[in-house]
């Protein structure tokens, strides 16, 4: 009888290493029939003007796969390949609402002809890529078959060209976002162009011993019909090594819930600030006895190793937001704790003048997820008990978010404008946005704008909050929400906090969330939480507000808050969560 093993769903979801696919296109020719077909694989049908040909290949005849002893397994990184030939490879993945299921639908361009066709029911349940795609099986050394799975296919990971009269560059996105709260997104692969099957597909691993084994791959029948996929198999000899010595990964990261991103991710901030900063955003935990890496957005914790220093006296000064706390201790970089219930400030709507008619960003908020209870993180009292979660402001565009900070010889603060661009991207004009501070922990160590969110726990009747410490901000594209709208960017730049939020001794820093995207900041980290030991059971309402005091200038400024419902219960240094699902988003 045949035993099989369960892929184990990692917690991180938005894990992403470096990809192996060019070295490993450097060596695209072992196709199925050296590798191994299946008996009864056929050629290629003829190809059909505006229609891609698809062709499941392998690079090599064999890989290695290292175990770390940290680990639960190895990640099935089998050199497969999906080319594309004759015409792009390319989809439209969408949803009206959260109240709506998602629908895919593949573009077919012949010249100056485009048709759609919408992909069957059970394709796609989420915006990671297409479901049950692949099928996998893994046989030892004795021929018993030891893996039967199947695997997702996300297109947006194109590794390079399959010959060389293809185009240059691939236009597409480079990865599928695992966002809860994606809106729209493009797959796509150029025509020429090789897409890694598995290469970032991280959160899954096989437990596999050390050993040798043969792995073949193939296309389910589904989309072997729906594409016109032939039945190739390539096979895969396969050597699992382990690594006593500590290696260089990383660990699951410690969410009890699956961190969204890719996108540009699906990074973000404390895990992968998606696929998803490193020092603010989604953390990971990094090997036993290794310090993590400070600020490697997307990959390294977001978090500090050593205890958190005093507050920045300077950090509310000139910002006026004392009054909005009550108690007058609201430092906003991440490290203060949140003061008790109150009643809800008003808040001020007034914005400075913009230059006339120009593209505008469109902060939106989305609801909170990832929520969880905690003893508290870095920076936190211990004993307490506490409500974290993961949070997202994204841009809906029209313009990207650009904001500069301007330092003055010696100053603690920089002063931040924010810039317009016309149409056609020219610069016209900039207004004042607030300051930029510096953050000196370890795991921070880089510049935050001040003005960009804030979280709120509300009561039920949605008068009195708790602030949290959260309130300052280093912005990355850490996932893409709707690459669909307007002016979407599909390569935004700053993806992590290695390129976006400068060094101590900066004068001048460049912040920018691009159209499409947007920056989480996951529940692992300071402020990152409400305190929560006080209040009693009942039901409450996180809510995210982006843009708070309205100091950028926007195209919308009525859809900046989102709320997510949670219903508090147990007792104290044993309390509970509830998360009900927002419409069809089932994101605890």
């Amino acid at each position: 009888m045949t035993s099989s093993t369960t892929l184990t769903d990692g917690q991180d979801r938005r894990r992403r290493l470096t990809r192996p696919g060019l070295a490993a296109l450097a060596s695209l020719t072992v196709v199925a029939a050296v590798a191994g077909a299946a008996p009864g694989a056929g050629a290629a049908p003829a190809a059909t003007p505006g229609k891609p040909q698809l062709k499941l290949i392998a690079a090599s005849k064999s890989v290695t796969l290292t175990r770390y002893e940290w680990s639960n397994g190895v990640s099935l990184q089998l050199g497969t390949y999906l080319s594309v030939d004759n015409a792009p490879l390319e989809f439209k993945v969408t949803r009206k609402s959260y109240k709506d299921p998602i629908v895919a639908k593949q573009i077919l361009r012949d010249g100056k002809t485009t048709k759609t066709k919408t992909l069957p029911a059970g394709t796609v349940d989420d915006f990671s890529g297409l479901k049950g795609f692949l099928e996998i099986s893994v046989k030892d050394a004795a021929g018993k078959q030891v893996v039967k799975t199947d695997g997702n296919f996300c297109p947006n990971n194109a590794s390079g060209r399959i010959r060389p009269d293809a185009p240059a560059t691939n236009h597409y996105p480079q990865s599928c976002s695992t966002n809860p709260w994606t809106l729209g997104s493009v797959w796509g692969v150029e025509k020429g162009w090789a897409t890694n099957t598995t290469s970032w597909n991280y959160d899954k691993t096989v437990d596999l011993p050390a050993g040798q084994y043969t792995a073949q791959v193939g296309v389910a029948k589904k989309y072997r019909d729906l594409f016109g996929l032939p039945n190739d198999r390539p096979t895969i000899k396969v050597t699992v090594r382990e690594d006593t010595e500590g290696g260089e990964g990383l660990t699951a990261s410690k969410s009890s819930s699956s961190a969204s991103s890719s996108s540009s991710a699906s990074s973000h901030h404390g895990e992968g600030h998606g696929g998803g900063h490193g020092g603010d955003h989604a953390p990971q935990s990094a090997p036993t006895g290794q310090r993590p890496a400070p600020d490697t957005h997307h990959y390294g914790p977001r978090g500090a190793d050593a205890p958190t220093p005093p507050e920045l006296p300077y950090a509310l000064v000139d910002r006026g937001l004392a009054k909005h706390l009550g108690d007058g201790s609201g430092h906003t970089d991440g490290s203060r704790i949140a003061p008790a219930l109150q009643a809800a400030p008003k808040r001020p709507t007034g914005k400075a003048g913009a230059p006339a008619n120009v593209p505008k960003p469109d902060l939106r908020s989305l609801p909170a997820w990832d929520i969880a209870i905690t003893d508290g993180e870095d920076g936190d009292v211990p004993g307490k008990d506490y409500l974290a979660f993961s949070a997202n402001v994204w841009n809906a565009g029209p313009a990207p978010l650009v904001v500069d900070g301007f330092r003055k010889p010696g100053a603690d603060l920089m002063d931040s404008y924010q810039y317009f661009y016309d149409a056609k991207g020219k610069q016209v004009g900039y207004a004042p946005a607030g300051t930029m501070e510096w953050d000196p922990r370890e795991g921070h160590e880089h510049w935050h704008f001040t003005d960009f969110a804030s979280y709120r726990l509300l009561s039920a009747d949605q008068t009195k909050e708790v602030r949290s410490g959260k309130e300052a901000f280093c912005l990355a594209n850490t996932d893409a929400i709707d690459y669909t709208v307007k002016n979407a960017n599909w390569h935004p730049e700053n993806t992590d906090l290695s390129t976006a939020c400068g060094s101590e001794d900066a004068i001048n820093v460049r912040e920018v969330l691009d159209v499409g995207s947007g920056d989480t900041y996951t529940q692992y980290r300071p402020g990152q939480s409400f305190d929560i030991t006080d209040l009693p059971n009942g039901t409450y309402y996180i809510q995210v507000i982006a843009n708070p005091e309205n100091r950028l200038q926007e195209a919308n400024h009525k859809n900046n808050i989102a709320l997510r419902k949670v219903i508090l219960g147990g007792k104290e240094g044993a309390r509970t969560v509830k998360v009900p699902p927002h419409h069809l988003i089932n994101a605890k």
